[in-house]
């Protein structure tokens, strides 16, 4: 990578970043939703746990999304 730009290198670095970051939004997501529904099957909850855990999980996605942006903003 000697060849590039520092500007380009910054960039790709925060396209790399990004993505990485959409990618946790998402798994936290899914992760709270297969919990939730593991959980009512078997304490028979449906939906409520669902609900919950798919909750917690879109909470904990936008929370790394927070805490990245705050890092990026301090820099």
């Amino acid at each position: 990578m000697a060849f590039m730009k520092e500007d380009t290198r910054k960039a790709l670095k925060l396209v790399g970043l990004s993505s990485t970051l959409g990618l946790t939004i998402v798994i936290a997501t899914f992760i709270g939703l297969a919990l939730g529904l593991w959980l009512d099957r078997v304490f028979d909850t449906s939906p409520w746990l669902t609900i919950i855990f798919l909750l917690l999980g879109i909470v904990a996605g936008f929370r790394n999304f927070y805490r990245f942006m705050s890092k990026r903003a301090k820099e």
